[in-house]
């Protein structure tokens, strides 16, 4: 199928159905447009600088809980991208992992980077497709020149790779974790009935230094994936912030610290015999995404834009009310001190706020 053929599909797919969402379109390509298509319109927000030819067969653990053809992780640093039902992968990287000098730093990287099976782009992390409004969910479908995704399929050059991103019909008004061992984590829904999904085997006390956090504000979402729901508590430009992961995950190699450190929240379904939570919604799918800009407040629209957004808060001491994230972040370079490790020893609840869509 040609490109010219896919962009008319596409148009005429949006400008006749109800859909709900939008897609994204990356033309794989040096110089290809990444633009979003909504009700029949199109808009470029990017450029590719580099695309990849390639794959990444080894990809991190979580990846695994994610169907071929989906989105297997959304960041503010990276979306990353399922192949066939292994671990195989491509990611697509925000504008400072272009630079030279930020690449040169990411020695010791303590998030999943594959700088060979990765499509660059111009786009700054915490932007558009990376948490600025336009961020697939985990699950999104992805298309290559209008097919799914093939087992073992490598991209080309000039390929045109489509992400059919969707708001989920049923969104809650929020997500709530009782911060305590066999704490409920519940839905809370806009009528006001609540739904428990899953409870707390591990609460979380403290923040670390994950890099991803660079790029977002307190209380806002930096990543989900089918293996973690992570959280900033840092300013744009510091580090700091905690990972909720499902028990399952938690056993991961690569996961010891979170069976050991206060950083991680460690959660399963309502019982320990119950059905697995990696790469299951609500929590590790298809309703969660960084959804977040800077200037929303001092925007026109800033109402809109707010009601249209994630936000995380805290109550502290199991009383009072819901509070603004705790601000707890570090300059990148510094060790972890002491402090770190009880930074969140005083809340009781974390609740996520969905978007009012």
């Amino acid at each position: 199928m040609t490109k010219a053929l896919i962009l008319l599909f596409l148009s005429l797919f949006m400008a006749s159905s109800a859909f709900a969402g939008y897609l994204v379109q990356i033309d794989n390509s040096n110089g290809g447009e990444i633009a979003v298509m909504r009700s029949g319109t199109s808009e470029v927000i990017g450029h590719v600088v580099y695309p990849t030819i390639k794959v990444n067969s080894k990809g991190y653990t979580a990846s695994q809980w994610v169907a071929g053809s989906q989105v297997a992780a959304t960041a503010v640093n990276a979306i990353h991208i399922k192949v066939d039902d292994a671990k195989t992968i491509f990611s697509i990287l925000p504008a400072q992992f272009v630079r030279p000098q930020h690449v040169a730093a990411l020695r010791g990287y303590r998030s999943y980077l594959s700088p060979d099976s990765s499509i660059y782009t111009d786009i700054p992390a915490g932007e558009g497709i990376f948490g600025g409004g336009y961020a697939p969910y985990v699950g999104s479908q992805v298309l290559i020149n209008g097919e799914k995704v093939a087992k073992d399929q490598t991209p080309k050059e000039g390929d045109l790779i489509q992400i059919d991103i969707e708001p989920p019909s049923d969104a809650p008004k929020e997500l709530v974790f009782e911060n305590k061992f066999k704490g409920a984590v519940k839905l809370v829904h806009f009528d006001g009935n609540e739904e428990v999904v899953g409870e707390v085997l591990r609460p979380v006390q403290g923040i670390g230094r994950f890099d991803g956090t660079l790029y977002c504000d307190p209380g806002r979402i930096r990543a989900n994936h089918a293996g973690v729901i992570d959280i900033s508590t840092s300013p744009v430009g510091e580090l700091g912030g905690f990972q909720i992961v499902p028990a399952e995950h938690a056993q991961s190699p690569e996961m010891k610290y979170a069976r050991l450190k206060t950083q991680w929240m460690v959660v399963s379904a309502p019982s320990l015999f119950g059905p697995a939570m990696p790469g299951q919604p609500p929590l590790f799918r298809a309703y969660l995404r960084p959804d977040y800009m800077p200037d929303d407040l001092s925007s026109n629209d800033w109402y809109d834009r707010l009601a249209q957004r994630f936000l995380v808060e805290v109550r502290l001491d199991g009383k009072g009310e819901w509070q603004p994230m705790p601000i707890v972040g570090l300059a990148p370079g510094y060790p972890l001190p002491e402090s770190a490790d009880s930074a969140l020893q005083k809340v009781s609840e974390i609740r996520i706020l969905f978007p009012v869509f």
